[in-house]
């Protein structure tokens, strides 16, 4: 797909500058200098609607901060990007509180800042930044995510420190390494004719609807996952499966491998205890739930790669 990489949170060309992880001079030197990107609860800070809100590094906002910050690479001029977890910080009153569900529509704001900056849901916001920052953004997020959940070492049981500039954890009891995990996912544009097959899960809000998606197992490729997974949800054979686009996905640590299949039949019989639902749509359908006027299904999420998918397949853009 020759625009596979214009999917949200798609290659940048963000010079990761890996060569200095292990460089402490230098990233002191690039961290007196550069900028810090503060999360909170997994929510970037963001300056505005549209521009993630980058701070310099000694800022009283970060000193509530779980660790030392993490090095994202160097911006096109050279200065040092990082990112820091300030999760510790314990917003008071008149701070508006994280709403449970889905996707958490709540801004939060830090007494030290002025109000055009707010901690936002990533998902909430992806689609309205731009390449780099999308990036950077789902590099954050994917990175603090795991440090918060990796704490002790999965060999012995010890805690483990920081190293790599965040990129490694170290156990000084047993010596293993640790590094950033990344869990691969299939998300399939299965068509049968003009329908393509849409799916909902029993957690998701009212209406939405989405392409199906599992986790690739061990020892299995991802055409085999496609198969396996839409025959497990929606007892759907499927035939010629190819790859289209990937999407890191940070939420928490996937990437998620976009293909296309091609079903054999087109009897639904789902698994309960996968989905709830399953249909086919026409591509005359799908054109009125892409406009948002379908009276059950509500278009995909825009910035996710499902809605990068049935876009493209809509425009006949998926070579």
């Amino acid at each position: 797909m020759r625009i596979a990489e214009t999917v949200t949170f798609g290659g940048s060309g963000l010079d990761r500058a890996a060569q200095v992880r292990g460089d402490a001079a230098a990233l002191a030197g690039f961290l007196a200098a550069g900028q810090v990107l503060p999360l909170w609860q997994g929510k970037p800070l963001m300056r505005g609607s549209d521009d993630l809100g980058w701070l310099a590094a000694g800022h009283p906002v970060l000193a509530d901060a779980v660790a030392a910050p993490v090095f994202l690479g160097l911006d096109d001029g050279g200065v040092g990007l990082f990112t820091q977890d300030i999760s510790n910080w314990q917003p008071g009153a008149g701070v508006e509180p994280v709403q449970p569900g889905f996707l958490d529509p709540t801004a939060q704001r830090h007494p030290a800042l002025s109000d055009d900056f707010s901690f936002q849901e990533l998902r909430a916001v992806m689609a309205a930044l731009t390449p780099r920052a999308a990036e950077l953004a789902a590099t954050a997020r994917a990175i603090t995510g795991w440090h918060r959940s990796h704490g002790f070492c999965a060999a012995c049981g010890a805690a483990s420190v920081v190293a790599k500039a965040g990129w490694q954890r170290d156990c000084a009891a047993c010596g293993t390494s640790h590094f950033p995990r990344t869990d691969p996912v299939v998300i399939m544009l299965i068509t049968r004719g003009n329908r393509v097959l849409l799916g909902r899960n029993a957690a998701w809000p009212q209406g939405m609807y989405s392409l199906l998606a599992g986790f690739i197992e061990p020892g299995e490729t991802m055409e085999a996952a496609v198969r396996r997974e839409v025959f497990e949800e929606a007892g759907i054979r499927v035939g010629p499966v190819r790859y289209l686009a990937s999407q890191p996905w940070p939420f928490p640590a996937s990437l998620m491998f976009g293909c296309a299949g091609e079903a054999l039949d087109d009897t639904i019989t789902i698994d309960p205890e996968e989905i709830e639902d399953a249909r086919w749509i026409s591509r005359e359908e799908m054109l009125t739930v892409s406009a948002g006027l379908h009276p059950e299904i509500k278009p995909a999420r825009k910035g996710a790669i499902a809605h990068f998918l049935i876009a493209n397949w809509l425009a006949d853009r998926l070579e």
